[in-house]
């Protein structure tokens, strides 16, 4: 099969709401809080993310997620959401998929990733989504569809859930539930999306960015199913593309003003490469494809692709050549300095990589793509309590980074620490919706030796958390 760099798929937008979960005080002309209040709202959106982590293939991609954690939350800081306790999850998936669910959870797919061709298209969904949140609109398809049949808010984030783990089977689902309410039920999904649009344009134009994104990404979103000969599915009717609706977005575009500069580029440019790359099934294809392309036109796309795939299949000499190529804005970009360190890390040039990554911290501060590699080179150089320092740090800030906990668990585990691996692996049982787990491995930490007071009191803790977090993945309306 011939690689291609850019995949397209079709789309699912969810459309969700979270605000102060802290708040139940019902907004003023806001009937949505007689449905269901912020804090159960809240809860309900957090169980469900455990269930998404626990059955959704995640990206683990340190660098994807650096950038797209710094793009949403540089995003949120422009929206309306009145709680920025955000929850960002990234989907192994090629597929032009967004949502957002209450309890502040972004999901966004590897693949849109690809479907946008610039950042600011790719910002455009993202805003949209927000908008989404903050308006509750949720908790009004919520009380529409009750009009019209009973629902509950748990079937609708299940059928999200089921299309984030598999595409097919999710979108018959959704098919299913979506067909079987009034007609009523489109023209109020529609009311909403003309009201997430107008929200989340004005809300790229306060970003400094151009608004006439979100018209073109929809004109993408339309000939790419076009392209495909696909017919959209069901629940697209919910969330529709249509000549209209594009015709819409570009009048309320051009009656917004334009930002006189367009943002870097680069940093897109690179992770939508690193997506390219790593969703093409074999890497010796993609390997192929840059190199022939880097032959004929060395410029700087080529020779990080190259460098990419043959990372992917341990050609160290040939991704540092392909890297020391690049020009030089390149070369001193913390993404491109980083993907060298992943060259070095995977042929296991661990001291080398401490060093690079050392220097990175002190430029950079705090940064989950540098910290995540850090880590993983204090392991690789069987420096546990160096690599646990750091992933410690890691969680502080991230504390639902699940691939955080599983390497703090291995961490521990190499130094030693039997009751602290047994802590680390409850949390991300947790953390993954896989409670009777947790609570298995609660049971072995209390079987371990010398455990001091604080320490049964703490296992006691963590024990009534798993119960209470079990109770709450078992709510529905």
């Amino acid at each position: 099969m011939t690689f291609k760099p850019v995949i397209f798929a079709a789309l699912l937008l969810g459309t969700a709401h979270y605000t102060s979960a802290n708040d139940n005080l019902p907004i003023l002309g806001d009937s949505t809080s007689s449905i269901i209040s912020l804090d159960k709202e809240y809860k309900i959106g957090q169980a469900w993310a455990r269930s998404l982590r626990g059955n959704a293939p995640l990206l683990n991609d340190p660098i994807t997620y650096s950038y797209l954690y710094d793009l949403v939350w540089q995003l949120a800081a422009y929206s309306q959401l009145q709680d920025r306790r955000l929850d960002l999850v990234i989907l192994d998936n090629p597929t032009l998929n967004a949502f957002a669910v209450p309890g502040g959870v972004v999901g966004i797919h590897g693949g849109l990733l690809l479907s946008a061709e610039q950042e600011d298209e790719l910002a455009s969904v993202i805003t949209h989504e927000f908008a989404h949140l903050s308006q509750r609109h949720f908790a009004s398809q919520l009380e529409q569809a009750r009009r019209n049949r009973p629902l509950s808010l748990a079937t609708i984030l299940g059928s999200i859930l089921i299309l984030a783990a598999d595409s097919s089977a999710g979108t018959a689902a959704l098919t299913t539930s979506i067909a079987a309410q009034q007609a009523s039920r489109l023209a109020f999904s529609r009311q909403n999306e003309q009201e997430a649009d107008r929200i989340g344009m004005q809300n790229l134009v306060e970003a400094g960015i151009d608004p006439n994104a979100m018209p073109r990404m929809f004109a993408r979103m339309q000939r790419s199913l076009r392209f495909e000969g696909a017919k959209p599915p069901e629940f697209l009717l919910t969330h529709p593309v249509t000549e209209s609706r594009i015709a819409d977005s570009l009048n309320r575009a051009a009656q917004l003003p334009t930002p006189p500069k367009r943002r870097n580029a680069l940093d897109f440019t690179i992770i939508r490469i690193r997506m390219a790359v790593h969703f093409t099934k074999n890497p010796q294809d993609a390997f192929n494809y840059y190199q022939n392309a880097s032959n004929n036109n060395a410029d700087a796309k080529n020779l990080y692709g190259l460098a990419l795939a043959a990372i992917r299949l341990n050609k160290f000499s040939a991704a540092q050549s392909a890297l020391e190529k690049l020009p030089t804005d390149w070369k001193n970009h913390r993404f491109v300095r980083l993907t060298l360190v992943e060259n070095t890390l995977s042929n296991e040039q661990w001291q080398n990589a401490i060093g690079e990554l050392t220097h990175l911290n002190s430029l950079y501060p705090g940064d989950f793509a540098v910290y995540k590699l850090l880590a993983k080179a204090f392991m690789g150089a069987k420096q546990p309590e160096k690599a646990t320092k750091v992933l410690e740090q890691l969680i502080e800030d991230h504390p639902n980074d699940v691939d955080a906990w599983y390497l703090l668990s291995e961490a521990l585990g190499q130094a030693g620490k039997r009751l602290a691996v047994h802590e680390a692996r409850t949390e991300y049982f947790l953390l993954t919706g896989q409670v009777d787990r947790a609570l298995q491995q609660i049971l072995f930490a209390n079987r371990e030796p010398n455990l001091s007071e604080s320490d049964r009191a703490r296992l006691s803790q963590l024990e009534s958390d798993a119960k209470r977090i079990r109770e709450e993945m078992k709510m529905d309306l």
